[in-house]
């Protein structure tokens, strides 16, 4: 089953974009995949300080 992922635009300033970038390549990463990597870290930790986020087919609805 293939992986759908919703694009979208991510506005940072430079410095926030390059240091990212930087932890990226220590990581042998690119630099999306670091993004959607922390953003997953902070989705763990806001869930395991507040309980699961509930989320509806509305919730992920594309439309």
């Amino acid at each position: 089953m293939a992986i759908v992922k919703v694009p979208f635009t991510l506005r940072l300033n430079p410095f926030d974009y390059a240091k990212i970038r930087k932890i990226a390549i220590s990581e042998n990463r690119s630099t999306t995949n670091m993004i959607e990597t922390l953003i997953k870290q902070k989705i763990r930790q806001y869930e395991s300080e507040n309980g699961e986020i509930e989320v509806t087919d509305e919730d992920i609805s594309l439309e």
